[in-house]
C-alpha cells in the first residue's frame, strides 16, 4: 500500500466526516446537514458476541438485477426475475431452506434525468410511477421477492455513502481530469479499442459507437473522482484462477478475464453534478455525484443489512449472496467492477453469477425503435402468469439469445401443459373405473418398465440441473417425464382394460394407473418452483397432502396417502388444469409449420451455394497454382 500513500494525487476532503473513532463510527452527511440535533450513526465495530451464541442458518439469497426505470418493463426484465425465483423456490419450497429473493428498481443516472426531464416531470415522480410497474410485474408473474429495493431508499443512499467513506479511508479514491467516450444509454466509459463507427439505418446519420453495446458515445472531457481499480488487477485475476466456475455459463468467464487483463483501468466513479444532478452526492464535495453503477452494484449488500453488521452476524442477511442473476449486456459490471469494489473493503464475493442470454424477436434484438418489444403484463393478461412461466423457462436462454414468438408459446402449451400434464391429470383423476386412492394404498408395480427409467431418476437430474444453475434443461425434464408418461398411458390404455373380464388386465390397469398417478405426483412436485399456481392445483387433485410436497417426497411410492382430490379435478375442458389456449392456435401451429419449412429450404440452398462457390475457387488458376 505504500505507492497509495506516496500518490501525488489529490484525495478526498474530509472536512464533512465526523469521526468520533476511526475505523468505527461513521455519520452520514445527510444526518449531519439536518437539523436533527442526533444524527444517526452506523456502528461497525460492536462487541463481540458470546462465544455461547446460536447463530442462525445463511439464508439462501438469489438477487435480480435492479432494473433501470427509464422506460416501461418487458419480458427480458421478467426473465430475470422469474430464473431468480425459480432458484428461489428451488431451495424455500422444496428444500426448505431459508431463502431470500431481492429484485428492485435502479433510479438514478443521466438516462433518468434526462427521461424525467423530457416528460417535464421531477425525476422522483418519474421514478416512483414507473417503480409501480416494476412492482406490479412482479406480483403478477408471482415472484416471490422478499424486497423490492430503490435506489432512492434511505438505507441503501446511506449505505452507498458509507461504502465511499470506507473507499477513501483505504486511499483508494483520488480525483484527476477524465476524458474518454461516454455512453449515456449504458451509464460507461469505454476505452478507444472497444469504439467504432456506426451508421444508423433509418436515419443514416454516421455516429461512434460501443462495439460491445452498439450504444452510441460522446467525447467527454471532466474532473471527477476514480477508483484506484488497476490497484486489484492481480487480485482480481487470482480470484477467477481460484474460482473458473464463478459466472455461469463458463464461455462468458473468458470475457471477464480478457477484460481485466488487457482493458482494465481505473474506474471514473462520480460526474459533476453540473451535468448529473440526479444521484446520491459525494460525501464531502457537494459538486460531484456518485457513478450511477457504483451506487446501482451496493443494493446488494444494503437489502443484506450493510453497514450494520455485527461481527459473526453478516451472513444472517444473506451476504454473500449465493447467485446473482443478470443479463448477459451488464456482465463487466457485475463481473469486474463489483468484485473489484468488494475486494477492495476486504468483503466476500457472491458465490455465482449467471448471465443469462437475451430475448430476440424474428431473430432481431428487441428495442422501441423497431416497436419488437414483449409487453408481459399482456400476455399474462392474456394466458396467465403460470403459462408465460412456463414458456420464458423452458424456451429461455442461458447460453445463447432465445427468439420469443406467439404462435411458438401457443403450440408448446397444447403441446407440454395441455395435452401433456393436464391430459395426464384428467385421465387419472376423472375416471370412474378405478378408486386412485384404493390403488395408490397398495402401490402396484413390476411388470411396466417406464421408457429408460427417467422417472425414478428425474429428481437427480432435476437437482444437478439445478445445482449447475440451469433451470431451462431442469424444466425440460420434467416435461420429458410428463411426455413418456402420457404416451405409456395411451399405449397400455386401462380404461380398456378395466372393461375386460380377467384379473391380469385389471391387475395391469392399475398398475398403469398408480405409475401414471405417480408420474404426476413426482413432476407436481417438481415443477413447483416453476408453476407455483398450476403445480399446487395439479397436486390438490392428486390428493397430496402440503406436508408430502418436498423434494424428500419425490422418491417413487414413498407416499401412498394420496388419491382423493383436495380440489375438484373437473369435469371437461374449460375446468382442466390446462384449458386449451384456442385463439390463433390452428393458424400458429400452420404458421410454425411453414416457418420451419422455408428455413429448412434456405439453409438447403445455402450449402448448395457453398458447395458451388467451392467448386468455382477450386478451378481458380491461383488455387491450382497455374499462372494466369
Amino acid at each position: 500500500m505504500e505507492f497509495l500513500k506516496a500518490a501525488s494525487l489529490r484525495r478526498l476532503p474530509t472536512s464533512k466526516w465526523s469521526l468520533t473513532t476511526r475505523r468505527q463510527t461513521w455519520t452520514c452527511t445527510s444526518c449531519l446537514s439536518s437539523s436533527s440535533s442526533s444524527p444517526r450513526r452506523f456502528t461497525t465495530s460492536l462487541p463481540r458476541l458470546s462465544s455461547t451464541t446460536e447463530l442462525p442458518t445463511k439464508p439462501y439469497y438469489v438477487t435480480t438485477p435492479i432494473f433501470y426505470v427509464n422506460a416501461a418493463p418487458h419480458i427480458g426484465h421478467m426473465y430475470s426475475m422469474t430464473l431468480a425465483d425459480v432458484l428461489k423456490r428451488y431451495q424455500s419450497v422444496l428444500h426448505s431452506r431459508p431463502a431470500i429473493l431481492l429484485t428492485g428498481t435502479d433510479e438514478h443516472g443521466m438516462k433518468i434525468q434526462q427521461a424525467a426531464s423530457n416528460k417535464d416531470m421531477h425525476p422522483k415522480q418519474f421514478c416512483d410511477e414507473t417503480a409501480e410497474q416494476f412492482k406490479e410485474l412482479a406480483s403478477t408473474a408471482q415472484i416471490s421477492y422478499n424486497r423490492f429495493i430503490r435506489t432512492t431508499d434511505t438505507d441503501h443512499i446511506q449505505a452507498v455513502e458509507h461504502f465511499w467513506f470506507l473507499l477513501q479511508e483505504k486511499g483508494l479514491i483520488y480525483e484527476s481530469k477524465h476524458e474518454g467516450w461516454y455512453s449515456v444509454s449504458d451509464e460507461a466509459f469505454y476505452p478507444e479499442s472497444q469504439i467504432e463507427k456506426k451508421m444508423d439505418a433509418f436515419t443514416g446519420e454516421v455516429f461512434m459507437a460501443s462495439v460491445e453495446s452498439g450504444s452510441k458515445v460522446e467525447w467527454v472531457e471532466e474532473r471527477n473522482y476514480h477508483f484506484r481499480m488497476t490497484a486489484l488487477r492481480e487480485r482480481l485475476l487470482g480470484f477467477y484462477k481460484e474460482n473458473p466456475e464463478w459466472v455461469v455459463p463458463a464461455k462468458r468467464m473468458g470475457d471477464v478475464v480478457d477484460w481485466v487483463r488487457n482493458h482494465l483501468t481505473d474506474l471514473s466513479i462520480s460526474r459533476p453534478a453540473s451535468r448529473l444532478s440526479w444521484g446520491v452526492r459525494v460525501p464531502g464535495d457537494a459538486s460531484q455525484t456518485i457513478y450511477v453503477w457504483v451506487d446501482a452494484l451496493i443494493n446488494y449488500i444494503t437489502a443484506a443489512g450493510f453497514p450494520n453488521w455485527q461481527p459473526g452476524r453478516r451472513e444472517v442477511g444473506g451476504w454473500p449472496a449465493d447467485v446473482h442473476v443478470i443479463g448477459k449486456d451488464i456482465v463487466r459490471f457485475h463481473c469486474v467492477y463489483w468484485p473489484a469494489l468488494l475486494l477492495a473493503l476486504d468483503l466476500p464475493m457472491p458465490k455465482k453469477v449467471l448471465t443469462h442470454a437475451h430475448w430476440t424477436m424474428n431473430r432481431t434484438k428487441m428495442s422501441k425503435s423497431l416497436g419488437n418489444v414483449v409487453n408481459p403484463m399482456y400476455v399474462m393478461n392474456v394466458h396467465g402468469a403460470d403459462v408465460l412461466r412456463f414458456y420464458l423457462m423452458f424456451e429461455g436462454g442461458i447460453g445463447n439469445d432465445a427468439d420469443y414468438n406467439n404462435d411458438n408459446l401457443l403450440v408448446k402449451h397444447k403441446k407440454y401443459l395441455q395435452g401433456g400434464v393436464g391430459n395426464l391429470v384428467s385421465r387419472i383423476t376423472r375416471s370412474k373405473l378405478w378408486d386412485l386412492k384404493e390403488i395408490i394404498s397398495r402401490s402396484p408395480r413390476g411388470r411396466i418398465e417406464f421408457p429408460e427409467d427417467n422417472l425414478a431418476t428425474l429428481p437427480a437430474i432435476v437437482d444437478k440441473h439445478m445445482e449447475n444453475l440451469d433451470p431451462v434443461s431442469a424444466l425440460r425434464a420434467i416435461m420429458e417425464v410428463a411426455t413418456q408418461a402420457n404416451a405409456l398411458l395411451s399405449e397400455i390404455e386401462p380404461w380398456r382394460l378395466k372393461k375386460s373380464t380377467t384379473q391380469e388386465d385389471h391387475d395391469l390397469a392399475d398398475e398403469m394407473v398408480c405409475l401414471a398417478a405417480e408420474s404426476l405426483r413426482v413432476c407436481g412436485i417438481l415443477l413447483q418452483p416453476f408453476l407455483p399456481t398450476k403445480a399446487d392445483q395439479l397436486l390438490d387433485m392428486l390428493g397430496v397432502l402440503p406436508e408430502n410436497r418436498r423434494f424428500k417426497n419425490t422418491e417413487l411410492f414413498s407416499d401412498t396417502s394420496y388419491g382423493v382430490p383436495i380440489a375438484n379435478p373437473g369435469k371437461g375442458r374449460e375446468d382442466s388444469l390446462f384449458p386449451a389456449l384456442y385463439q390463433g392456435l390452428q393458424a400458429a401451429e400452420e404458421k410454425l409449420r411453414t416457418v420451419k419449412k422455408e428455413r429448412k429450404e434456405a439453409k438447403k440452398r445455402q450449402r448448395k451455394a457453398q458447395r458451388g462457390k467451392e467448386v468455382d475457387e477450386w478451378w481458380k488458376p491461383e488455387a491450382s497454382g497455374e499462372q494466369s
